[in-house]
């Protein structure tokens, strides 16, 4: 029996270590995860800026990267919410993001995920990540707020129209 308790004993040390070393990883693996995410964001805003400055006489909801065939592709320019300043400016799929916060603000909250189902996008990783950057550039431009990271909520004042 003793046997028997001992290589109980040596299984449940090697198998702390493996949780060890995985949360190690893991822990890893988010702050880079959280470095990337930055680093997209500064270049998506750099890239916004880029075109503002470029295209001054085009509005912002058209300014954006042109192809070789002239089409504008990707970027929406998200202007800074100020007093007087109305979610109609916004682009379409920004507005349904707020009327979506703001519909849940009551909750605590939104977490990109959820917001992807409601916007009737798949959740898959590359949908929430691109909900994740419109949740982010609300927040940067003081649209949202993100109290606690991860869950959205619209800011206070951001004239959100409530969804139907």
């Amino acid at each position: 029996m003793a046997d028997g308790a001992g290589l109980l004993e040596a299984k449940e040390t090697a198998a702390r270590e493996v949780i060890e070393r995985l949360r190690g990883e893991a822990d890893r693996i988010l702050a880079e995860l959280g470095e990337a995410e930055a680093g997209l964001e500064r270049v998506v805003i750099a890239r916004e800026t880029v075109s503002e400055v470029l295209n001054p006489a085009v509005p912002a909801r058209e300014a954006g990267v042109k192809d070789e065939d002239g089409v504008v592709a990707g970027v929406m320019v998200v202007p800074r919410r100020r007093e007087g300043l109305s979610v109609r400016v916004l682009p379409e799929e920004y507005q349904r993001v707020m009327a979506l916060l703001d519909a849940r603000a009551g909750a605590g909250g939104v977490r990109a995920r959820d917001l992807t189902v409601a916007l009737g996008r798949e959740a898959v990783p590359s949908k929430i990540e691109c909900v994740r950057s419109m949740d982010k550039r609300l927040v940067a431009r003081g649209w949202a707020v993100e109290e606690t990271p991860g869950v959205f909520t619209p800011a206070v004042g951001s004239g959100a129209p409530a969804a139907a």
